[in-house]
């Protein structure tokens, strides 16, 4: 290693060497390239308004395939970007959570290129508030229990998302005439051999992930495929759905799984470009845009800053004052990454706490960033694989990493009634209405009420005052056009 490298990364001032870094970098993307798998089913399979796959393919092999090429293609780009320019072992990706959020409760009433024109100003919003320093005001506007609540959330909203999809809580039909909207498995059962490729692949996935196996949750997944393929072969359980029509209870809920006849092929990078900015604004209206591109920066604002700040402790490069020095560069590339994913039709990308694994293994520069990156970069050209993994293999990892976001609930002070309640309603409301931006609405708007009538109405910061009346109008968008006669 050449001493202009070694000054650039700052290789010997941290105290790392070459060989550190590099397995610091293959540590990271073995722990997060599960993402190149899981964004493709969550967001390849989502159907928009007009009941059309999202992601524009023409079926979901191709609509899957074409979401894995950008989403490899992304986190490369800026995990390298990170390296070079924030100079931090941190690799960024696809968030998990927001790209539910998005597949779900934003495209379902808009388009695809609308729901990635939203990123694309949310990223350029964080941006704008990077650069004139903003970002850090704001961040203190937002109580810190309420911040955990939004982790929280979201990570109930991913178990709840995983269970769905897996089949092992369905949706009861109106018909059942019963006001339970879900139900357990099939009939209130456990019935097929999809059902025990998930509840296998859940727990190998968590014995892995308790015991800190290193890439525990590729292993899982990968596992999970092997046996998802045997069983296919050996006893044809079969689809579930054939041409959007329900055939088999017991069958897999997306793909059957089956040996892969290619391996490699070039990356369809056809849905880069593919962005609409303004489209949402004329379909469900300026409030209701407003209101979901603030859930997004909300999101990406507060879980990037408590991931950096815990990344950077991990390493122990915090300064004398606990800061992290640079940080400045960090947030900028991250801030870019929210913007180019919208921009590649990817979703929003944000750094990954994932990057914890290559620290663990002694990274301590941008250089292992610039490997994970590149291994990204690599993954486009087996895109076709993601085709082979099935709902019931992948699902156990949005589980396990939703139990881990679960976790944080422990720094909430339940003690304080007037946390307890906004925290709850923040934290309860993102999986029961399958909605982040509602949950952190409610809890925005609870605190402040409740610190008012606690007497304690100074604690409230004046952007808190704002952000939580804005929630309270698109709340109530619906009785106020009543009020006022609007369509």
């Amino acid at each position: 290693m050449t001493d202009r490298v070694d000054r650039f990364f700052l290789v010997s001032a941290r105290k790392s060497t070459l060989a550190r870094e590099v397995r610091g970098g293959l540590a990271t993307f073995f722990a997060m390239s599960y993402i190149v798998v899981l964004n493709p089913l969550i967001i390849g399979t989502a159907k928009d308004r007009n009941g059309e796959l999202i992601a524009g393919g023409t079926d979901v092999t191709t609509s899957v395939v074409a979401v894995a090429g950008v989403t490899a293609l992304t986190a490369g780009v800026l995990t390298i970007l990170m390296g070079v320019v924030g100079r931090y072992p941190f690799a960024i990706a696809v968030g998990l959570g927001l790209n539910s959020f998005l597949a779900v409760g934003v495209a379902s009433q808009t388009t695809w290129p609308e729901a990635m024109g939203l990123v694309l100003l949310e990223g350029l919003i964080i941006m704008v508030l990077v650069l004139t320093r903003v970002r850090t005001a704001i961040m203190h506007a937002i109580p810190a229990d309420l911040k955990t609540a939004i982790g929280v959330g979201i990570g109930l909203f991913l178990v709840l998302i995983g269970l769905v999809d897996a089949g092992i809580v369905r949706r009861i039909p109106d018909a059942a005439g019963t006001t339970v909207p879900v139900g357990f498995g099939v009939g209130g059962e456990l019935e097929g051999w999809p059902i025990l490729v998930f509840v296998v692949g859940l727990v190998l996935t968590a014995i892995l992930v308790v015991r800190r196996v290193p890439g525990a949750i590729v292993i899982g997944i990968l596992s999970s495929t092997v046996l998802a393929i045997v069983v296919e072969a050996v006893f044809h359980p079969g689809p579930s759905v054939v041409d959007g029509k329900p055939v088999s209870p017991t069958g897999w809920q997306l793909n059957v799984p089956r040996a892969p006849t290619d391996w490699f092929a070039l990356p369809d990078l056809s849905l880069v470009g593919q962005v609409d900015p303004f489209g949402a604004f004329g379909r469900i209206g300026v409030i209701a845009a407003l209101m979901i591109v603030f859930a997004l920066l909300l999101s990406d604002f507060f879980d990037t800053m408590g991931t950096v700040v815990g990344l950077t402790a991990q390493a122990d490069l915090l300064d004398s004052k606990g800061q992290v020095p640079g940080i400045g560069r960090v947030l900028f590339v991250d801030s870019l990454a929210a913007t180019l994913g919208g921009a590649a039709s990817s979703s929003s990308n944000t750094t990954y706490v994932e990057s914890s694994a290559g620290i663990g293994e002694g990274a301590r520069t941008g250089i292992a960033s610039v490997i994970t990156g590149s291994l990204f970069l690599a993954a486009m050209f087996f895109a076709p694989l993601v085709t082979v993994v099935p709902f019931e293999a992948a699902t156990p990892a949005l589980v396990v990493v939703g139990l881990a976001m679960v976790s944080q609930i422990r720094h909430i002070d339940f003690t304080d009634n007037g946390i307890l309640l906004p925290a709850l309603l923040t934290a309860v409301l993102m999986p029961f209405t399958y909605s982040i931006s509602v949950g952190i609405g409610a809890g925005l708007i609870s605190y402040v009420i409740l610190r008012v009538f606690q007497g304690r109405a100074r604690e409230i910061h004046a952007l808190l005052w704002i952000t939580a009346g804005l929630f309270a109008i698109y709340f109530a968008t619906h009785p106020l056009k009543s009020l006022f006669g609007i369509e």
